[in-house]
């Protein structure tokens, strides 16, 4: 069984999938995501981190965080990631659209996130579920390989 529920960010099982994220980004890319990061970030109002348990066993998680308050509110997803024990099952696309239903529930009209070129799966996932091409931002905004991708979000 399959089952989504909101943690804090630097609870024990978001820091462990967090930990084996950024092991990956060091087979990546050479190094970890050096985004600035504060956990409070994903704190509810104005944030949400999720884990997906599978079986009681945590394998995926994804965040999101507010960037532009005000009237067209924007949010960023972060640290969307699923162990490699439990790649090939959706798992990553079920994670992908709770995050939006949270986002669109709660007013957000946009999202935005990026990614990179070495990461394929992620770039067939986030144009496959309707994100578009969008504004570089973040201290990654330079990086040739770098992917920055939007969407439109319907109000829930």
């Amino acid at each position: 069984m399959f089952v989504i529920e909101p943690h804090p960010f630097d609870h024990p099982l978001s820091v462990q999938l967090i930990d084996e994220l950024q092991a990956e980004y060091y087979e990546r890319y050479g190094g970890p995501d050096e985004t600035p990061i504060e956990p409070g970030e994903f704190d509810p109002p104005a944030g949400l981190f999720l884990i997906g348990l599978l079986d009681g066993d945590p394998v995926v998680i994804g965040g999101w965080r507010q960037v532009r308050p005000g009237p067209s509110r924007t949010a960023e997803i972060k640290r969307m990631y699923v162990a490699k024990r439990a790649r090939g099952q959706g798992l990553a696309r079920q994670m992908l659209g709770e995050l939006e239903s949270t986002l669109a529930t709660r007013g957000y009209e946009q999202v935005i996130l990026m990614t990179a070129d070495a990461q394929p799966e992620a770039i067939a996932l986030y144009e496959s579920s309707g994100y578009e091409t969008g504004e570089p931002y973040g201290m990654y905004a330079g990086e040739p390989d770098a992917r920055f991708y939007e969407k439109r979000l319907s109000r829930g």
